[in-house]
């Protein structure tokens, strides 16, 4: 799923800049003569995947910029990537866990460069949780990645052509709806199988939780996928999502009408709940235990090689027991 960004010094994966007029008065370096050509306010769909592949800087001037560090557990800490060689270390991530571990299949530029390389990736921020204890040596060797989550606020989204969810899921109808509210996506989500566990899924809730905070943010969405292609071998745990966690209809969104899968392919009565619960991936059971809704329908993803449904978790639904539990300070520590 439902998985991450204003001009930023130190070259965080932004979006674009507008080139000022003194630009012009000293001589541009060799690369950025093979840089393409960019009016103030085009956001062209290669150059985002253009920056992650390549590294270039090509920040956004955004006036609001969530702090950095974002949360703390022993010797694990959550927080924003810095810069886009951070950006990179989480797209390592994501490939070593979709594709090498997954099985989705990737594009030649992803394999090229051993990354999973999005387009989204150049404009939205990445939660990272870092291990500090992996620093094996005294070195200046970065802490690694071990969790990545990618958050995309829903003023950035409209900059740059919508939300990734779009691509499956109708809901322009849910943001008309809800047009006082500002709506975050959550995508992109995995980490390392020797952290997944409570503690890092609690580390990156605090993460989402303080910048949610910190940019008065009131609705997040987002795709969670269930391994899998074939609907009737996920008839259970479709039927369950559909029957138990429905979106109330002021807050529904349908799946694409040439993607829309059904979910109602069991009727309630036949259903063993804990038998779905244990069916559902954690991310999913993480979700509901918030008090996320689903949307309307399943998409079938063919890359990746699974069913996705959408999460839509307003902040006003949140369980308050999770509230308060994520509320504490970013530099909390724990044994």
């Amino acid at each position: 799923m439902i998985l991450r960004p204003a001009a930023q010094a130190a070259g965080v994966c932004g979006g674009y800049v507008m080139l000022h007029r003194d630009h012009a008065m000293h001589p541009r370096r060799l690369m950025d003569r093979f840089r393409p050509a960019m009016a103030a306010g085009q956001a062209p769909g290669l150059l985002p995947a253009l920056r992650a592949f390549s590294g270039f800087v090509v920040g956004e001037v955004r006036t609001e910029r969530a702090p950095v560090l974002l949360g703390r557990l022993g010797s694990l800490e959550v927080r924003l990537a810095r810069n886009s060689a951070e950006v990179r270390r989480a797209q390592k991530l994501r490939y070593r866990v979709f594709y090498k571990e997954g099985g989705a299949i990737a594009e030649p530029t992803q394999i090229i460069a051993q990354r999973d390389i999005e387009a989204f990736d150049g404009f939205c921020d990445h939660l990272l949780v870092v291990d500090r204890a992996m620093r094996a040596d005294r070195l200046p060797r970065p802490a690694p990645v071990v969790g990545t989550y990618r958050l995309l606020r829903q003023e950035v989204a409209e900059r740059h052509g919508g939300f990734y969810s779009s691509g499956e899921f109708d809901i322009g109808g849910l943001i008309a709806r809800h047009r006082r509210l500002r709506f975050l996506e959550l995508g992109r989500s995995c980490v390392l199988p020797p952290y997944r566990n409570k503690r890092t899924v609690e580390l990156l809730w605090q993460g989402i939780w303080n910048y949610v905070r910190h940019h008065s943010l009131d609705v997040m969405i987002g795709c969670a996928s269930l391994e899998g292609t074939d609907p009737d071998r996920l008839a259970l745990p479709l039927s369950f999502l559909h029957h138990y966690a429905p979106a109330p209809e002021a807050w529904r969104a349908r799946a694409l009408p040439q993607r829309h899968v059904a979910m109602n392919l069991m009727p309630k009565e036949a259903i063993d709940p804990k038998a779905a619960l244990r069916a559902l991936p954690p991310l999913i059971k993480g979700y509901l235990r918030l008090g996320a809704y689903i949307g309307d329908g399943a998409v079938i993803d063919r890359q990746f090689g699974t069913t996705d449904v959408l999460i839509i978790l307003p902040v006003s639904a949140l369980n308050a027991r999770y509230i308060e539990h994520f509320t504490q300070s970013p530099d909390a520590q724990a044994a």
